[in-house]
């Protein structure tokens, strides 16, 4: 029991740290050969802030599930959402690259190869929102615990034609109904939002999350190995 324990727990934080490392990623961008860029320096050596918020699944009343619903139902973009396979992950790089440039998050390029390590995990789902007949936004959802208690929004992106447009509400919405479709023994929503993203602050905030501690990242955080 011990053993499978500890060996859980070494999965599962080998998961984190590859999602960790992938996005919310610090790179090292040069000016030039040998100067490096003084903002990311500062951030490898004092480390990231990230807000932690949660939103418990007992707060979520029916009179909230009824506007979630509405919102999905009648979205003016109709927006049409699946669940994402391996052949959707040129299409999962494209949305990342294409929405992170617009963001005050630290951000490198990502590939399908660092993404196909994140998909293969059987505790994570990416939903693709697809509108007028384009890949417009992901979320990518990580559940942990040992009966998948806990939900986690660990990534969520959307092209620059479709921000401010309210594609995030609407994949914000569909969450809870994936979730309570898919996932009886969440108990909790929980997500982490990088100090400075205002705006992905606000949207959580927004829907009802609410902020409980911050954390702070350092390099060795983001490494794999």
């Amino acid at each position: 029991m011990f053993g499978s324990k500890l060996e859980r727990s070494k999965k599962v934080d080998l998961k984190k740290r590859r999602i960790r490392a992938l996005f919310l990623s610090i790179e090292k961008k040069k000016k030039h050969k040998d100067i490096v860029d003084e903002k990311v320096e500062e951030l490898y050596k004092d480390g990231m802030v990230y807000i932690q918020m949660k939103l418990s699944v007992k707060d979520i009343t029916k009179e909230f599930e009824e506007e979630l619903k509405q919102k999905v139902e009648h979205n003016i973009l109709k927006a049409k959402i699946r669940q994402a396979k391996k052949e959707d992950l040129e299409s999962l790089k494209n949305i990342y690259n294409r929405a992170w440039l617009t963001s005050n998050t630290p951000f490198r390029p990502i590939t399908k190869t660092d993404l196909s390590t994140i998909l293969e995990h059987p505790e994570t789902v990416f939903l693709i929102a697809k509108v007028y007949g384009i890949d417009a936004a992901f979320v990518l959802l990580d559940f942990e615990g040992e009966q998948n208690e806990y939900a986690i929004i660990a990534a969520l992106a959307v092209i620059p034609r479709f921000q401010r447009r309210g594609l995030g509400k609407i994949l914000g919405a569909y969450i809870w109904n994936f979730i309570k479709e898919n996932y009886n023994n969440v108990k909790e929503i929980r997500a982490e939002v990088y100090r400075d993203n205002l705006r992905s602050y606000a949207f959580m905030n927004g829907i009802g999350f609410e902020e409980y501690e911050r954390k702070v990242y350092k390099k060795e955080d983001f490494e794999i190995n």
